[in-house]
């Protein structure tokens, strides 16, 4: 969660104002101090290679500018423009609380009438349409691996990994965003873009602690279960090869114990695995660790889920953990998979979709 003050983090409980400001940039020049926002919000999903979305509704003409996107170096032109976005949450007295929600880069923008539609989305966007031109050897470290298939467009930070060295003889093929990925697994690490705009690597495990308690009922929170189950989809087995030093294959797996589709339980009387390959593997230990990352992952996408309605709470983001309290559980933990959020007054409700962690 981003963080907050104390006084901002009372307001949240009580009806309150908030207040949305963007800027535009290219490169390091800042187009527009203050692009006019008449309506604004942001969808994002961790199923997505690209989770973050965010759309903004500008009018036309606004303080004698032209907000039509009519040449290359517009701020609202989809030509490496940028948007920082900034909320700030009214705590009284006049004072206002800013804090930045983010960086999105500009994917359309649209004059229609008197307004203009724009859309943008997060900077793993850069990474996902970077295809790479040729073969991609990497050599060194993972981390200096992964900082050479995404910057300079994202800047690479971690923490509480064990880094280690990259094996000879790979080479990554046109699909950028997918090594990327498939390093985290290998690494038993996650990656998220910070507010800031860094792509932040650590540890796949979920936090335990949650950012905040929701109660159904409390404040205007709706939390339902949807009640969806389906086959498709779920393993309770994960099995993770990689190539050893000498060249002989090695394996490791890693078996799900727990829950309704467990290994051993009703769901299939046999395994029902997931293979997962990387050459980025090449020791038994590394193997296994990677299987349960990777089983932890898909237990997650099958995981019991909530929609939450609830007052809009502009520092939540999805990868957090929060507390659900209803008349079945208490003080559920479950981690956010999905969240929109509303920028501007009259946005309505924020909307979020957990994910149980049990």
């Amino acid at each position: 969660m981003i963080p907050l003050s104390e006084e901002a983090l009372s307001v949240l409980t009580r009806s309150y104002r908030l207040r949305c400001a963007v800027e535009s940039w290219l490169g390091d020049e800042l187009l527009a101090a203050e692009v006019p926002v008449e309506t604004a919000s942001e969808e994002t999903d961790r199923s997505l290679r690209v989770p973050e979305r965010v759309t903004f509704t500008v009018p036309r003409y606004d303080r004698g500018v032209d907000w039509s996107p009519v040449t290359d170096d517009h701020p609202l032109a989809a030509n490496g423009q940028r948007l920082r976005v900034q909320l700030g949450i009214e705590i009284g007295n006049g004072v206002t609380e800013w804090f930045q929600r983010g960086w999105f880069v500009i994917e359309d923008s649209i004059a229609d009438g008197d307004s203009v539609s724009v859309a943008a989305v997060g900077l793993l966007s850069l990474v996902e349409e970077a295809r790479l031109v040729s073969p991609y050897q990497p050599s060194g470290t993972l981390f200096n691996t992964l900082r050479g298939l995404v910057e300079p467009a994202l800047t690479v930070t971690s923490d509480g990994l064990i880094d280690r060295a990259v094996p000879s003889g790979i080479n990554y093929d046109e699909d950028r965003l997918g090594a990327v990925l498939e390093l985290l697994d290998a690494w038993e690490a996650d990656a998220r873009v910070t507010e800031d705009g860094y792509l932040y690597v650590s540890p796949a495990e979920p936090s335990r602690t949650p950012v905040l308690s929701l109660t159904d009922g409390q404040g205007g929170t709706v939390i339902q279960a949807t009640g969806s189950s389906a086959r498709e989809g779920a393993f309770n087995v994960v099995v993770a090869r990689g190539t050893a030093p000498d060249g002989g294959q090695i394996q490791g797996v890693a078996y799900d114990y727990s829950g309704p589709k467990r290994h051993g339980g009703p769901f299939n009387p046999l395994p029902v695995p997931y293979f997962y390959s990387s050459p980025l593997l090449t020791t038994v230990a590394q193997a296994n660790s990677a299987a349960r990352t990777v089983l932890a992952r898909l237990k997650r996408s099958t995981a019991k889920e909530f929609q939450i309605e609830m007052v809009p709470h502009p520092g939540l983001q999805a990868g957090d953990t929060v507390a659900i309290t209803t008349e079945e559980y208490t003080d559920l933990l479950c981690v956010v998979e999905a969240l929109n959020l509303p920028y501007t007054a009259g946005g309505g409700s924020q909307r979020l979709t957990l994910r149980s962690l049990s």
